[in-house]
């Protein structure tokens, strides 16, 4: 074998590692920006992601660690031989083989963030540094450190995801699984057969049911949780027997109360259940019947799911899709982009992120339920009629125009900020 070509002439090689450093620094200030632009790129390349909202949270988690971890190997000069894959990237990956997500689409991910990466790094080089020799030198340490770095995390995320999803599956039933999926699917399928496979009756009503914990570090218990929390909120609304429970991953359970002939639920709002920490999060579907139903409402309690999710902190403990504020929620988070601009556009300064902007749209929400009544809504915020009117006019003052003019972008975006919270608002200058 012939001598080992250096991928830099040791005349330059002090400056164009001197150079490398910089955009490493650049890079760590830069990190949300660099984040949220690969986040867009990787999430729109995997198509079994869309409408998943805490995989592709977990995935930003993922994003920003992996870059984070280039940055400092970049201005460090960290041997790459000596680095772990970032405990989010860990857990992505074994996300990824909970949910059946093919390992390609993971190995795609890290190609696809690696171009992104070399493409701001090249333009950030050619934008600051006028020695094209260097320039050039700098070039190919990053090739060389990105490319090693990705060649070594991929290898061992992929193992990552070899190893969870054999245990995944030693421990799932697989034909209730694989009937659960028919279902969802919409696909015809027996009824006796389904129910047997499921434990579960599918011929009554039906009340779907997502259940999961925004822990930090869940713990091994944490499916148990959920279950418990699946049980007290079928005894809680009076549900026709035993729900059914099945596990997401380790910290997300669907769930379905069966409600018999029951074609309402009554008491969500009277749910209380252990949760000290404040972790637990549930969202429902409306009501539905037979196999058909047994879809319906979980496919509408996902979007709930959607809606608090988007909220982040700012979400309720229980959000139902039956609340016809959700369901309007639900279809602005669909298109949060957009949602933003209608916000910006229809509140004006009211749209702030202050706790002012949020007493004022309280109160402006209420009034505009109460067709414009200072009155009932004094009554139903329990203000003085003058405070409310005060309050009315300092909305009107912070929008910017009359309350009439585009009347209905107003109250979609009053609801987009109750129910979606920071995720649309805008913070002060």
């Amino acid at each position: 074998m012939g001598r080992e070509v250096p991928v830099v002439p040791d005349e330059l090689g002090g400056e164009a590692l001197a150079r490398v450093a910089k955009v490493a620094g650049v890079m760590g200030a830069e990190l949300p920006k660099l984040t949220e632009t690969l986040h867009k790129v990787l999430a729109a390349s995997i198509p079994e992601l869309q409408g998943d909202a805490l995989l592709l949270e977990l995935l930003a988690a993922s994003i920003e660690s992996n870059l984070e971890t280039i940055a400092h190997i970049m201005r460090y000069e960290i041997a790459i031989d000596e680095v772990s894959t970032p405990s989010a990237a860990q857990e992505y990956a074994r996300r990824l083989a909970q949910r059946g997500v093919s390992p390609s689409a993971l190995v795609r991910a890290y190609r696809l963030g690696q171009q992104q990466v070399l493409e701001w790094a090249f333009d950030e080089i050619a934008a600051t540094e006028r020695d094209g020799r260097i320039a050039f030198a700098a070039g190919r340490l990053i090739v060389d450190q990105t490319f090693r770095y990705i060649d070594r995390i991929s290898e061992q995320v992929v193992t990552a995801y070899e190893s969870e999803r054999v245990r995944w599956l030693a421990n799932r039933n697989t034909v209730r699984a694989a009937m659960l999926d028919e279902l969802l699917r919409g696909e015809r399928a027996d009824l006796v057969s389904a129910e047997s496979a499921l434990g579960y009756r599918l011929r009554q009503n039906h009340l779907g049911v997502v259940l999961w914990s925004t822990a930090q570090s869940p713990a091994a218990a944490e499916l148990r949780r959920l279950e418990r929390l699946l049980q007290q909120l079928t005894k809680t609304v009076g549900g026709a027997g035993q729900p059914l429970f099945v596990p997401r991953d380790r910290t997300t359970g669907w769930g379905w109360v069966p409600l018999g002939r029951a074609a309402e639920v009554r008491g969500l709002d009277m749910l209380h259940y252990d949760d000290a920490d404040g972790e637990l999060r549930v969202a429902t579907g409306s009501p539905a019947a037979g196999a058909a139903g047994f879809r319906v409402t979980h496919l509408q309690a996902i979007r709930a799911q959607q809606v608090a999710v988007t909220a982040q902190g700012c979400a309720v403990r229980v959000t139902s899709f039956v609340d016809p504020e959700v369901r309007t929620a639900a279809m602005l988070a669909a298109d949060l982009d957009g949602t933003r601009r209608l916000v910006a556009n229809a509140l004006g300064g009211l749209a702030a992120d202050t706790d002012n902007a949020v007493r004022l749209r309280e109160t402006l929400q209420v009034f505009l339920a109460e067709k414009g009544s200072y009155i009932a809504t004094a009554d139903r915020v329990h203000l003085h009629k003058n405070t409310v009117k005060y309050r009315i006019d300092r909305a009107v003052d912070e929008r910017g125009r009359s309350l009439d003019d585009e009347r209905l972008e107003l109250e979609l975006a009053l609801v987009a900020c109750r129910w979606l919270g920071r995720s649309v608002l805008t913070t002060p200058q």
